[in-house]
């Protein structure tokens, strides 16, 4: 894979195809490889694009608190350092919150926005299942949430495996375990739970989600899509009463459903993805140079 110097790092991407520029982003504990599956079945002129977010991957580990601040940082920089304009947005988990993001934040630069399984707005702890908040107290708390994160590498030897539906090889469990050998190289998995926008806090991030669902209620030149999954409220974090929520509050968002899935729903049903992201781009000419983009502030 590629990598290119941005701020006083790097990051590393994936770049196949050619035409207008979708830009895939992943969350937490995955990488670029979560959309192996998905990218070629996006067919032709389209040219994708999948960073690894900064510090995972094969993305630089610069000495930063790997806030959500930061990682829209590092983004910022790696879209610039493309020289990327008029792109559509692709995300899962945190890479949706951050596609959303970047999305309000450069909002004549984005044809559409394609999400699935991340955060669409402030969230408190009656939207967990109640067998999840344990756990999330946990990652969130001092102390345990190092020995769990740093010390047993939680997020890759037992969230990772959870969140599949149709299990992963070991070889695919091999790449995404590479980037985190040791204790301080763990330390963006462990930043994430810690980001989670749960009961007002941390109020920075919250700040950042109601920013960009100003946006995503105004934005009604640029198509949105929601994809959702069929599973428990334990296995996925888009439930029935947060597609409601989002069919109210998004503006121009479609909904489809793509089958049976875990949380790391490209693993599960990457050609339903595919095929969903790219009938609704090609409902939209999304993939056309001509499309007209939204330039909503």
């Amino acid at each position: 894979m590629p990598a290119i110097s941005v701020l006083d790092s790097t990051i590393s991407y994936v770049d196949v195809g050619h035409g207008v520029p979708f830009v895939f982003l992943h969350g937490n504990p995955t990488s670029s490889y979560l959309w192996r599956n998905v990218l070629p079945g996006m067919g032709d002129g389209v040219r994708r694009l999948a960073p690894d977010l900064i510090g995972m991957g094969g993305s630089g580990k610069p000495d930063i608190a790997y806030s959500f601040d930061d990682h829209a940082r590092y983004l910022d920089a790696w879209f610039e350092a493309m020289g990327l304009e008029e792109v559509v947005l692709v995300g899962h988990d945190w890479g949706g919150a951050l596609a959303f993001d970047w999305a309000a934040r450069h909002p004549g630069r984005v044809r559409g926005i394609a999400v699935m399984e991340t955060i669409v707005r402030p969230m408190s702890w009656a939207d967990f299942a109640e067998s999840a908040r344990p756990r999330y107290e946990a990652l969130r708390g001092a102390g345990t949430g190092e020995a769990k994160v740093l010390d047993e590498n939680f997020f890759i030897e037992f969230a990772l495996r959870a969140t599949v539906l149709n299990g992963l090889s070991d070889g695919d469990l091999d790449v995404y375990r590479k980037p985190y050998p040791t204790r301080e190289s763990r330390r963006p998995l462990l930043a994430w739970p810690r980001a989670m926008p749960i009961d007002g806090e941390p109020a920075d991030v919250i700040a950042r989600i109601e920013a960009y669902d100003r946006w995503l209620a105004a934005s009604g030149g640029v198509p949105k899509l929601l994809l959702t999954f069929e599973g428990s409220m334990e296995t996925l974090m888009i439930g029935e009463e947060m597609i409601r929520w989002c069919a109210d509050n998004i503006a121009s968002l479609e909904i489809e459903n793509c089958g049976p899935a875990r949380h790391a729903a490209p693993e599960d049903q990457p050609e339903a993805i595919a095929a969903a992201v790219s009938g609704w781009a090609d409902r939209h000419g999304l993939r056309r140079g001509e499309a007209a983009l939204a330039r909503i502030v």
